[in-house]
């Protein structure tokens, strides 16, 4: 029987010979989204259908401005970035499996781990983790590996949707993973002390935390290695620009979502989590590591090196399953990063931080809404109480025209009147007063 048929008959025979019908096949659509009327109308020109196309499209267009923020943001993307990453040397090509015939992409990856490895102040980097959260997740392994432990603590400053996925990927793993609940928008350091002994293999802490708030786990760490435990960070790397980096804190392992570095939101899509580490840990590191060296004409070249993976050795040996390759992610952040230089990306996060604030003492002057925190010391996110539930403002807001900001009671109990409001270099002075101005007149 031919794996593709294309009769009627054969395929009447090839669902007989497996005892179904073709009702059977889609028995788990329900019946008010099955289609059973395929009388499709006449075919159109090539022009005919992009107008239609369009037209619908159109209906789609929602002009909204973004204060949303929770681990993905609205940052300005130079032009020059999609002119390069989209020559066709870039673009079409995949994974550098033949290193002698990809010393292109093979040079961008390796630029682009140094590129990491200098805003984190770590020693090594590796590129193809998909997303922040899979970076988190990553890194909780290598500890894993390194330390030859199983338990876990992390904090619930920690975003929601990165311990959601660890969760789902450690349900049937012999893995003890215990979570702290923050105190005033920062780590529990009384609850993370009582926790730590000598079966903890790392603690898992972000900078600055869903919240938006800013710490320093200098402390964490030190506590952290007397019980030969690792501390990881999730950092926002554009805050990178003005905070204490996670290599100056002590930190083990850095992971965080990279899409702030010159990637567009793209409903959710492809992102790219960047991994940096200390040099001990880079033989426990998974996904792609490019090295530099000479070949035989003593010409610099580059390779893969230090390959853990499934595809090369056996499956239960290997640190990770991760095969998609994320390098065009990758030099979309590396030529984000170069475009910026060290004064732009410091002068972008200024920039955040200080409207950010402006924000926060616009929007707290209105009657009835209050900071969530006590705590002042936030990069360009905030969380304000508001005195009616945050998702029902936050749906009349949208009418208005902004995307105000993120409702906390989807992730976190009592803060059914909390909003997580973000502001990056892209809000103006003016957008920020008619945000104000809207929230008011609801309120």
């Amino acid at each position: 029987m031919p794996f593709i048929s294309n009769t009627p008959d054969q395929q009447k025979q090839m669902l007989a010979d497996i005892g179904l019908s073709m009702e059977d096949l889609f028995a788990d659509i329900p019946p008010e989204l099955m289609c059973k009327d395929f009388n499709l109308p006449n075919g159109l020109t090539e022009q005919k259908v992009r107008e239609r196309l369009a037209g619908l499209a159109g209906k789609n267009y929602i002009d909204l401005t973004l204060f949303l923020g929770g681990g993905f943001y609205d940052h300005f993307i130079p032009a020059a970035i999609y002119s390069l990453i989209s020559r066709s040397e870039f673009y079409t090509a995949y994974t550098p499996y033949q290193p002698e015939l990809s010393q292109g992409t093979l040079q961008a990856i390796y630029e682009y781990q140094s590129a990491i490895c200098r805003l984190t102040d770590m020693d090594v980097s590796n590129a193809s983790l998909y997303d922040g959260g899979t970076a988190m997740y990553e890194a909780m392994m290598m500890a894993l590996r390194s330390t030859r432990r199983n338990k876990v603590i992390i904090d619930d400053s920690v975003n929601p949707i990165y311990r959601v996925m660890i969760h789902s990927y450690t349900s049937n793993l012999n893995i003890e993973l215990d979570e702290t609940n923050c105190v005033d928008g920062h780590a529990n350091r009384d609850q993370i002390y009582k926790l730590l002994d000598d079966k903890t293999a790392a603690v898992i802490v972000q900078n600055p935390n869903f919240f938006g708030c800013i710490d320093d786990f200098t402390d964490l760490a030190e506590a952290a290695h007397k019980k030969g435990a690792l501390l990881i960070v999730s950092c926002y790397p554009m805050s990178l620009g003005i905070l204490k980096t996670p290599g100056q804190m002590g930190a083990d392992i850095v992971t965080g979502e990279g899409q702030s570095l010159g990637m567009p939101m793209s409903f959710g899509g492809p992102y790219l989590g960047y991994m940096a580490a200390k040099k001990q840990f880079i033989r426990k590191m998974p996904g792609r590591i490019v090295g530099m060296t000479a070949d035989q004409n003593d010409r610099r070249s580059f390779v893969l090196t230090l390959q853990a993976r499934e595809q090369h050795i056996r499956r239960d040996k290997a640190t990770s399953n991760i095969c998609s390759n994320e390098a065009l992610c990758a030099l979309t952040a590396l030529t984000y990063l170069l475009l910026m230089g060290k004064e732009g990306l410091k002068e972008t996060a200024q920039l955040c931080a200080d409207k950010a604030s402006y924000a926060f003492k616009r929007l707290t002057a209105i009657p009835g809404v209050k900071p969530h925190f006590e705590t002042k010391w936030f990069f360009n996110e905030f969380v304000l109480d508001l005195p009616h539930e945050a998702a029902d403002v936050i749906a009349k807001l949208i009418e208005k025209g902004f995307a105000a900001g993120f409702p906390l009671s989807r992730y976190y109990e009592g803060m059914e009147n909390s909003i997580l409001i973000c502001v990056t270099e892209k809000r103006t002075k003016q957008q920020i007063g008619m945000l104000a101005e809207a929230l008011e007149s609801i309120l």
